[in-house]
């Protein structure tokens, strides 16, 4: 419990990359329906490593937390190897650290919608080049 109620109270990655910047590719993704809503950007290194990550994301607590959780384990990874993340990995983790997580809160850690989102900031980052 500790670790997710640290990435709520203590976000990671909370910010933003320079858009114009050629290797730095931004997405936009969630459910406005509900609140949830995350613009995450990466940074592709020479060696095609994401070297940063960073999101602002509005909506609940869990919301925040998964976001943070998933810059951490975006950085370092081969842009093919960060495609392969799913949601349900940020869920499983969220429900190792705390046993239980309230269905309000798998709903919001669900619909960040991690892939889609790297999916259109890789898309976004290629189209720009």
């Amino acid at each position: 419990v500790v670790v997710v109620v640290d990435h709520y109270e203590n976000p990671r990655n909370v910010g933003s990359l320079d858009k114009n910047a050629k290797n730095v590719g931004t997405g936009l993704v969630g459910a406005p329906a509900c609140g949830d809503v995350m613009k995450l950007q990466i940074q592709v290194g020479e060696n095609g490593k994401i070297v940063d990550a960073k999101f602002k994301t509005f909506g609940c607590g869990s919301a925040i937390a998964s976001s943070s959780l998933a810059t951490e384990l975006l950085k370092g990874k081969s842009v093919y190897e960060a495609l392969k993340i799913k949601n349900t990995d940020i869920a499983k983790f969220h429900l190792m650290c705390c046993e239980t997580a309230p269905p309000s809160g798998l709903h919001c850690i669900l619909h960040i919608a991690l892939p889609q989102g790297l999916s259109a900031t890789i898309f976004n980052m290629l189209c720009s080049s």
